[in-house]
């Protein structure tokens, strides 16, 4: 089988999606199933010459719809050879180009691979419903009449990475009809073993920490994962108990807006701010921490917080991310509401159990990595579930 994904960037600061191919994609080699990349970025960029499959890079795209006017004739030219397409996300061209030239060619009475859509969570009513989108909400509406609601009623399935956001779609949008719809999971392969030799990779970018336990938040600086609600909880509670662990907040995003007002708010010597992390030091961030705080407004997934349980660390998570059902009933974590109250509650409730109790949770954590996210099952359970589609 040969599988075709069209996503917009490849670049790895743009999360989940492109990070989820490069997790499943050296599973399903061994499978026997080959993968090509098509997407927007431009030839000349550095950060895919380490992956061990095709990228084909036919940028640059055009504005904030990421245009890519070379998209169609490569379509035309390439999509025969393939058994699948599948489109990752949607509000972008790469939805809605790559359904027209599909339908373009199967009007030809051309060989047409099955054509699949993965929302990667964006038909979570979240981004309709959310304030601060009030704009980008009706912007989508208008999308959703005009375009995107052709893409998914059209395709022949929808993939989604867990139950939680494939019931949530149902809610988003009037006329959803989608052929058919498959809960075909989302994994990580297992993170690099715990090396004391590689703490100081991480030490280094928080040069004023101790070698005392820390609380971790590793991913975007940005209003939806609920930072600055965690940074004043958490000076809360620093003021009540000085022994709390420091904080570590890592992701990019530092140089926004918003960022910027997180750093102001977090000027406190346990509270600490190393930029995004990668590679040695970001494993060691998670290896080392004592527990990983993700109090998102909406998560469609969260490989951190997946990677954070791989690592056997407990997770302190909101309701909003959509995997959390699954970590609260194997234990690997404690889950409160997505408000300031909900993340006090959950600091304050994690530092209330024993050391017993939280190893405990960490050996949950491992626990529920393997049986709901490993990758050596997930990526051969997606193409399990297509081919029986």
């Amino acid at each position: 089988m040969r599988i075709l994904n069209v996503i917009a960037t490849m670049d790895p600061k743009s999360g989940g999606p492109c990070q989820g191919l490069r997790n499943s994609i050296p599973v399903q080699k061994k499978g026997g199933i080959e993968n090509e990349v098509v997407c927007f970025d431009e030839p000349d960029m550095n950060f895919s010459k380490y992956d061990d499959f095709k990228i084909h890079a036919i940028g640059p795209a055009k504005g904030p719809y990421a245009y890519c006017p070379r998209l169609k004739k490569w379509l035309y030219e390439n999509m025969e050879r393939f058994d699948i397409t599948l489109i990752h996300g949607l509000w972008l061209y790469n939805s809605f180009g790559t359904y027209i030239s599909w339908l373009h060619l199967k009007k030809k009475n051309k060989h047409v691979p099955k054509l699949y859509l993965m929302p990667h969570g964006m038909l979570d009513p979240y981004f309709q419903r959310a304030r601060s989108r009030r704009l980008k909400a009706i912007r989508n509406w208008f999308f959703w009449k005009l375009i995107e609601k052709r893409v998914v009623n059209g395709a022949d399935g929808l993939l989604f990475t867990c139950n939680k956001e494939l019931n949530l779609a149902k809610e988003t949008f009037s006329n959803y009809k989608p052929k058919s719809v498959l809960n075909t999971g989302f994994g990580i392969p297992e993170p690099p073993a715990k090396n004391i030799n590689h703490l100081w990779t991480f030490l280094k970018k928080c040069p004023r920490i101790s070698t005392n336990a820390y609380w971790l938040f590793l991913s975007r600086i940005h209003p939806k994962k609920g930072v600055d609600l965690l940074v004043k909880e958490y000076l809360k509670l620093k003021n009540e108990n000085d022994e709390i662990p420091d904080l570590v907040i890592a992701g990019p995003g530092l140089e926004t807006t918003y960022g910027k007002d997180v750093q102001m708010t977090g000027k406190h010597p346990s509270i600490h701010f190393p930029g995004m992390l990668e590679g040695k030091a970001k494993w060691s961030a998670f290896h080392f921490c004592e527990a990983f705080i993700l109090p998102s407004h909406q998560e469609n997934f969260g490989i951190a917080v997946v990677e954070a349980l791989a690592c056997k660390k407990p997770v302190l998570i909101s309701d909003q991310i959509n995997i959390w059902k699954e970590i609260e009933a194997g234990g690997g974590g404690l889950v409160s509401k997505d408000t300031s109250e909900g993340i006090r509650n959950l600091l304050k409730n994690w530092i209330s159990l024993s050391a017993r109790q939280q190893a405990e949770m960490g050996l949950n954590a491992y626990n529920v990595y393997r049986e709901n996210f490993y990758v050596e099952k997930t990526a051969l359970d997606m193409i399990s579930k297509i081919e029986s589609n």
